[in-house]
């Protein structure tokens, strides 16, 4: 049983024999995790696109890992495609990378001009940074997050520059915005997209389910997610989806890396977990229940409690922790005591929901 790297390996047949799958899709999800600045074009740069094989020749391949979650891994799935008959002539193009902390946006996005003239237009998930995560957790209340709005922007931009057909997708937040813009897009370019990825990605408040033109594209979506999956769970109550076996626990298996794959395509199973069920179950009932301010207040809360450690990402936070914990303690003592109130009981009523949910189940 291998996993995507070996996917990759081993698959020899370009994409003018054998049709894009599941497995490519991830594949082509994870690659825009990337560093790709001043080694892809973007829209303004007259370059020609870079295949992944001409990509390999360059000299300073080490910037395009920095701050990569597993950059070990990333580098070997590099390596992999830039040798693979099926990948190495893909070429890239239009890469965009923006981050602002003051509108909260994390958002960068790549497409693959795959060599059956169709375009693969994939948005990156979450990084590790913390702004991005306070993005993923404002789609609770806000609609729409401005990810999504740069995300159709981006979808539009791109339809503007080729005539040829579309695949959209995503892992984790990029599949999120990869069903988004493929929604909100101008009508005649949701005409030309074949087919959604969202690899465990988020769903969407009621208002987006209900939206005009959400029935069109909703049997294009396909969803792939592993046994306990937390991030694509997350407002999952709109389109079907596959779940995949992982070889790791818990939320680590939001990994691309940890899902396994079977000769061609991903090694199903039946079903998500019955603990993940229950706990997307009551963050979903919560996040109904709640009207939107309430949300918004807490989640602005609990990010202005980690912003007090001047963290910028996860990895900053193991520098010199005990000095962040006592500036996290400090910033709760600080906030007014309405809010924090209100943060408690909604802490406390989020674990009366969990210890009902595992009585009625029982």
């Amino acid at each position: 049983m291998g996993n995507i790297i070996d996917y990759a390996e081993a698959m020899e047949d370009s994409f003018t024999i054998r049709d894009i799958n599941a497995v490519d899709s991830l594949i082509l999800s994870q690659f825009a995790y990337l560093q790709f600045g001043g080694f892809v074009p973007g829209f303004s740069d007259n370059s020609e696109p870079i295949s992944i094989r001409d990509l390999a020749k360059n000299d300073n391949l080490d910037k395009l890992f920095i701050d990569v979650r597993d950059s070990r891994k990333n580098r070997r799935l590099f390596h992999a495609l830039s040798q693979s008959p099926r990948f190495r002539n893909v070429r890239l193009a239009y890469h965009v990378d923006k981050t602002d902390f003051t509108l909260e946006k994390q958002f960068s996005a790549i497409t693959y001009l795959l060599d059956n003239d169709i375009a693969y237009v994939a948005y990156r998930g979450t990084d590790s940074t913390f702004v991005g995560w306070k993005e993923d957790f404002n789609m609770a209340f806000l609609y729409p997050v401005p990810s999504q709005e740069e995300g159709v922007t981006y979808l539009n931009s791109v339809a503007g520059l080729i005539s040829s057909n579309l695949i959209v997708g995503g892992h984790s937040k990029g599949g999120n915005i990869a069903v988004y813009s493929s929604l909100r897009c101008k009508p005649h370019i949701r005409g030309r997209i074949t087919m959604i990825y969202t690899h465990d990605g988020p769903g969407f408040i009621p208002e987006v389910l209900l939206s005009e033109g959400y029935s069109d594209i909703q049997t294009m979506i396909q969803k792939t997610q592993p046994q306990s999956s937390v991030i694509g769970m997350l407002l999952q109550h709109q389109e079907p989806y596959k779940v995949v076996k992982s070889n790791r626990i818990w939320i680590m298996q939001h990994d691309p890396f940890s899902w396994l794959v079977e000769k061609e395509d991903f090694l199903y199973v039946g079903t998500v977990r019955g603990s993940t069920k229950y706990t997307n179950e009551i963050l979903n009932r919560w996040i109904l229940s709640v009207d939107k301010e309430k949300r918004e207040l807490f989640v602005d809360t609990l990010y202005q409690v980690v912003k007090a450690t001047d963290a910028k990402s996860f990895h900053d936070l193991t520098d010199d922790w005990r000095k962040k914990a006592i500036a996290v303690v400090y910033s709760i003592k600080d906030i007014d005591e309405e809010t924090r109130w209100f943060v408690l009981k909604t802490i406390g009523s989020l674990f009366i929901l969990l210890v009902k949910n595992i009585r009625d189940s029982s």
